[in-house]
Protein backbone atom coordinates (compact mmCIF):
# COMPACT_ATOMS: atom_id res chain seq x y z
CA UNK A 1 0.00 0.00 0.00
CA UNK A 2 1.44 3.37 -0.95
CA UNK A 3 0.86 6.69 0.74
CA UNK A 4 -2.81 7.34 1.38
CA UNK A 5 -3.91 9.90 -1.18
CA UNK A 6 -6.13 12.91 -0.71
CA UNK A 7 -6.73 15.81 -3.04
CA UNK A 8 -6.43 19.04 -1.07
CA UNK A 9 -6.59 22.23 -3.12
CA UNK A 10 -6.74 25.26 -0.83
CA UNK A 11 -3.98 26.46 1.50
CA UNK A 12 -5.99 25.33 4.52
CA UNK A 13 -6.70 21.89 3.04
CA UNK A 14 -3.04 21.33 2.08
CA UNK A 15 -1.87 22.40 5.53
CA UNK A 16 -4.40 20.06 7.14
CA UNK A 17 -3.04 17.22 4.99
CA UNK A 18 0.53 18.19 5.97
CA UNK A 19 -0.36 18.28 9.67
CA UNK A 20 -2.07 14.89 9.52
CA UNK A 21 0.87 13.21 7.84
CA UNK A 22 3.27 14.95 10.24
CA UNK A 23 1.27 13.63 13.21
CA UNK A 24 1.62 10.12 11.82
CA UNK A 25 5.38 10.50 11.56
CA UNK A 26 5.57 11.86 15.11
CA UNK A 27 3.76 8.77 16.41
CA UNK A 28 6.13 6.46 14.55
CA UNK A 29 9.20 8.29 15.84
CA UNK A 30 8.04 8.70 19.45
CA UNK A 31 5.03 6.89 20.92
CA UNK A 32 5.27 3.90 18.54
CA UNK A 33 9.05 4.03 18.09
CA UNK A 34 9.73 0.47 19.31
CA UNK A 35 7.15 -0.95 16.90
CA UNK A 36 8.50 1.21 14.06
CA UNK A 37 12.08 0.15 14.78
CA UNK A 38 11.18 -3.56 14.74
CA UNK A 39 9.27 -3.24 11.45
CA UNK A 40 12.32 -1.82 9.66
CA UNK A 41 14.08 -5.16 9.35
CA UNK A 42 17.28 -4.80 7.24
CA UNK A 43 16.69 -8.29 5.86
CA UNK A 44 13.52 -7.18 4.10
CA UNK A 45 13.22 -5.39 0.77
CA UNK A 46 13.34 -1.61 0.31
CA UNK A 47 10.96 -0.15 2.88
CA UNK A 48 9.51 3.34 3.22
CA UNK A 49 7.87 5.18 6.10
CA UNK A 50 4.56 6.75 5.11
CA UNK A 51 2.52 9.31 7.03
CA UNK A 52 -1.20 9.45 6.20
CA UNK A 53 -3.57 12.45 6.32
CA UNK A 54 -5.60 10.81 9.12
CA UNK A 55 -2.60 10.87 11.47
CA UNK A 56 -1.56 7.24 11.08
CA UNK A 57 1.75 5.83 9.82
CA UNK A 58 2.84 2.79 7.89
CA UNK A 59 6.04 0.99 6.93
CA UNK A 60 5.63 -0.58 3.51
CA UNK A 61 7.15 -1.16 0.09
CA UNK A 62 7.15 1.77 -2.35
CA UNK A 63 4.36 2.26 -4.85
CA UNK A 64 4.54 -0.03 -7.88
CA UNK A 65 3.01 2.38 -10.39
CA UNK A 66 5.37 4.62 -12.36
CA UNK A 67 5.18 7.51 -11.89
CA UNK A 68 3.65 7.18 -8.42
CA UNK A 69 0.48 9.06 -7.52
CA UNK A 70 2.42 11.12 -4.95
CA UNK A 71 6.14 11.84 -4.49
CA UNK A 72 7.76 8.84 -2.80
CA UNK A 73 9.49 9.01 0.60
CA UNK A 74 13.09 7.89 1.18
CA UNK A 75 13.59 4.35 -0.10
CA UNK A 76 15.29 1.62 1.93
CA UNK A 77 15.30 3.22 5.38
CA UNK A 78 15.60 -0.27 6.88
CA UNK A 79 19.01 -0.99 5.33
CA UNK A 80 20.84 1.60 7.43
CA UNK A 81 19.14 0.68 10.72
CA UNK A 82 21.71 -1.71 12.14
CA UNK A 83 24.70 0.23 10.82
CA UNK A 84 24.01 3.28 12.99
CA UNK A 85 23.21 4.06 16.59
CA UNK A 86 19.46 4.00 17.14
CA UNK A 87 19.14 7.72 17.90
CA UNK A 88 21.22 8.63 14.83
CA UNK A 89 19.12 6.40 12.60
CA UNK A 90 15.88 7.88 13.92
CA UNK A 91 17.28 11.37 13.34
CA UNK A 92 18.11 10.46 9.74
CA UNK A 93 14.62 9.06 9.17
CA UNK A 94 13.20 12.27 10.63
CA UNK A 95 15.23 14.42 8.21
CA UNK A 96 14.06 12.41 5.20
CA UNK A 97 10.46 12.48 6.46
CA UNK A 98 10.63 16.29 6.77
CA UNK A 99 11.75 16.42 3.14
CA UNK A 100 8.90 14.16 2.04
CA UNK A 101 6.29 16.24 3.86
CA UNK A 102 7.49 19.35 2.04
CA UNK A 103 7.57 17.58 -1.32
CA UNK A 104 3.98 16.35 -0.91
CA UNK A 105 2.81 19.83 0.08
CA UNK A 106 4.64 21.30 -2.92
CA UNK A 107 2.97 18.73 -5.15
CA UNK A 108 -0.50 19.66 -3.88
CA UNK A 109 0.37 23.36 -3.94
CA UNK A 110 1.56 23.45 -7.53
CA UNK A 111 -1.54 25.37 -8.62
CA UNK A 112 -1.43 27.90 -5.80
CA UNK A 113 -0.39 31.45 -6.61
CA UNK A 114 2.66 33.13 -5.14
CA UNK A 115 0.93 34.62 -2.12
CA UNK A 116 -0.87 31.37 -1.34
CA UNK A 117 2.38 29.41 -1.50
CA UNK A 118 3.99 31.95 0.81
CA UNK A 119 1.12 31.60 3.30
CA UNK A 120 1.29 27.81 3.13
CA UNK A 121 5.03 27.80 3.82
CA UNK A 122 4.53 30.23 6.70
CA UNK A 123 2.01 27.88 8.31
CA UNK A 124 4.34 24.92 7.85
CA UNK A 125 7.37 26.84 9.07
CA UNK A 126 5.62 27.75 12.33
CA UNK A 127 5.74 24.08 13.32
CA UNK A 128 8.96 22.45 14.57
CA UNK A 129 10.44 19.96 12.12
CA UNK A 130 10.39 16.25 12.87
CA UNK A 131 14.16 16.40 13.21
CA UNK A 132 13.87 19.13 15.85
CA UNK A 133 11.30 17.09 17.78
CA UNK A 134 13.23 13.80 17.59
CA UNK A 135 16.53 15.40 18.64
CA UNK A 136 14.80 17.62 21.22
CA UNK A 137 16.13 20.77 19.61
CA UNK A 138 14.42 24.10 19.93
CA UNK A 139 14.00 26.06 16.66
CA UNK A 140 16.64 28.78 16.45
CA UNK A 141 16.08 32.35 15.37
CA UNK A 142 16.94 33.27 11.81
CA UNK A 143 20.34 34.85 11.20
CA UNK A 144 20.04 37.33 8.32
CA UNK A 145 23.78 37.29 7.65
CA UNK A 146 24.08 33.53 7.35
CA UNK A 147 24.87 32.42 3.82
CA UNK A 148 25.71 28.74 4.03
CA UNK A 149 23.82 28.05 0.78
CA UNK A 150 26.40 29.83 -1.36
CA UNK A 151 29.19 27.61 -0.07
CA UNK A 152 27.04 24.51 -0.58
CA UNK A 153 26.19 25.39 -4.16
CA UNK A 154 29.70 26.35 -5.16
CA UNK A 155 31.42 23.42 -3.46
CA UNK A 156 34.35 25.59 -2.37
CA UNK A 157 36.93 24.93 0.34
CA UNK A 158 38.69 27.93 1.84
CA UNK A 159 42.28 27.79 3.02
CA UNK A 160 43.49 29.80 6.01
CA UNK A 161 44.93 32.43 3.68
CA UNK A 162 41.49 32.91 2.12
CA UNK A 163 42.37 31.31 -1.24
CA UNK A 164 39.80 29.05 -2.86
CA UNK A 165 40.01 25.93 -4.95
CA UNK A 166 37.50 23.51 -6.44
CA UNK A 167 36.88 20.47 -4.20
CA UNK A 168 34.02 18.37 -2.87
CA UNK A 169 31.86 20.47 -0.59
CA UNK A 170 33.90 20.77 2.60
CA UNK A 171 33.78 22.59 5.90
CA UNK A 172 37.23 22.96 7.49
CA UNK A 173 38.97 25.01 10.13
CA UNK A 174 39.38 28.42 8.60
CA UNK A 175 38.00 31.61 10.13
CA UNK A 176 37.10 32.37 13.72
CA UNK A 177 33.70 33.71 12.70
CA UNK A 178 32.60 30.48 11.04
CA UNK A 179 30.95 29.36 14.28
CA UNK A 180 28.54 32.29 13.94
CA UNK A 181 28.08 31.87 10.19
CA UNK A 182 27.33 28.14 10.31
CA UNK A 183 26.06 27.78 13.87
CA UNK A 184 22.72 26.36 12.72
CA UNK A 185 24.29 23.65 10.55
CA UNK A 186 23.61 20.15 11.87
CA UNK A 187 25.39 16.87 11.12
CA UNK A 188 23.17 14.58 9.05
CA UNK A 189 24.41 11.59 11.05
CA UNK A 190 24.66 12.55 14.73
CA UNK A 191 22.69 15.83 14.65
CA UNK A 192 25.56 17.75 16.30
CA UNK A 193 26.10 21.46 15.68
CA UNK A 194 28.90 22.85 13.53
CA UNK A 195 32.09 24.05 15.21
CA UNK A 196 35.18 25.34 13.42
CA UNK A 197 37.53 22.93 15.21
CA UNK A 198 36.17 19.89 13.39
CA UNK A 199 36.36 18.71 9.79
CA UNK A 200 33.03 18.55 7.92
CA UNK A 201 32.01 17.35 4.46
CA UNK A 202 28.82 17.82 2.44
CA UNK A 203 27.12 15.12 0.35
CA UNK A 204 26.88 16.18 -3.31
CA UNK A 205 23.61 14.22 -3.68
CA UNK A 206 21.40 15.07 -0.68
CA UNK A 207 23.44 18.19 0.31
CA UNK A 208 23.46 17.29 4.02
CA UNK A 209 26.60 18.12 6.02
CA UNK A 210 28.44 15.51 8.09
CA UNK A 211 31.25 15.38 10.63
CA UNK A 212 34.19 13.74 8.87
CA UNK A 213 34.51 11.35 11.81
CA UNK A 214 30.84 10.31 11.51
CA UNK A 215 31.27 9.18 7.88
CA UNK A 216 34.93 8.12 8.26
CA UNK A 217 36.32 10.74 5.85
CA UNK A 218 39.57 12.57 6.62
CA UNK A 219 40.66 15.89 5.02
CA UNK A 220 43.35 14.04 3.07
CA UNK A 221 40.87 11.48 1.74
CA UNK A 222 38.36 14.22 0.88
CA UNK A 223 40.91 15.98 -1.34
CA UNK A 224 40.97 12.94 -3.64
CA UNK A 225 37.16 12.66 -3.94
CA UNK A 226 35.59 14.33 -6.98
CA UNK A 227 32.00 13.80 -5.83
CA UNK A 228 31.19 12.74 -2.29
CA UNK A 229 28.14 10.58 -1.55
CA UNK A 230 27.12 9.98 2.06
CA UNK A 231 26.43 6.41 3.33
CA UNK A 232 22.66 6.90 3.06
CA UNK A 233 22.83 7.98 -0.60
CA UNK A 234 25.23 5.13 -1.41
CA UNK A 235 22.82 2.63 0.13
CA UNK A 236 19.86 4.00 -1.83
CA UNK A 237 21.79 3.90 -5.13
CA UNK A 238 23.02 0.36 -4.46
CA UNK A 239 19.50 -0.92 -3.84
CA UNK A 240 17.91 0.63 -6.95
Amino acid sequence: MAAESSNPRSVEEIFKDFNGRRSGFLKALSVDVDKFYSLCDPEMENLCLYGHPNGTWEVNLPAEEVPPELPEPALGINFARDGMQRKDWLSLVAVHSDCWLLSVSSYFGARLNRNERKRLFSLINDLPTLFEVVTDRKPTKDKPSMDLGSKSRNGVKRSIEGQTKSTPKLMEESYEDEDDEHGDTLCGSCGGNYTNDEFWICCDVCELWYHGKCVKITPAKADSIKQYKCPSCCIKKGRQ
